[in-house]
């Protein structure tokens, strides 16, 4: 489940970008490109949260570490991508 929230996370930030390009409304798309990035955050740790109740620590050893680093930085360029937008409409009006 992680993974289609993800990607539908990645294709409303592209929307929101494109809108933006072409002078659009894009705020339902930049609301919606970090709502599913939550969800997605969301959807993984109830995914982890299987395996601790399953005692499979040999599952969240390998997996977990890495997994940490990848999510924190796609959060970090979803929430960067999903507000440029909003940056370059203050940056353009001043």
């Amino acid at each position: 489940m992680w993974i289609i929230l993800g990607l539908i996370a990645i294709v409303a930030t592209f929307i929101n970008l494109f809108m933006y390009a072409t002078g659009k409304d894009y705020r339902l798309a930049m609301a919606m490109g970090l709502s599913f990035t939550a969800l997605t955050i969301c959807a993984d740790y109830s995914y982890l949260n299987r395996w601790v109740k399953v005692e499979d620590w040999a599952a969240l050893s390998d997996v977990v570490p890495g997994m940490a680093r990848a999510f924190w930085f796609l959060t970090i360029v979803s929430i960067i991508l999903n507000i440029a937008p909003v940056l370059l409409e203050l940056k353009n009006k001043k």
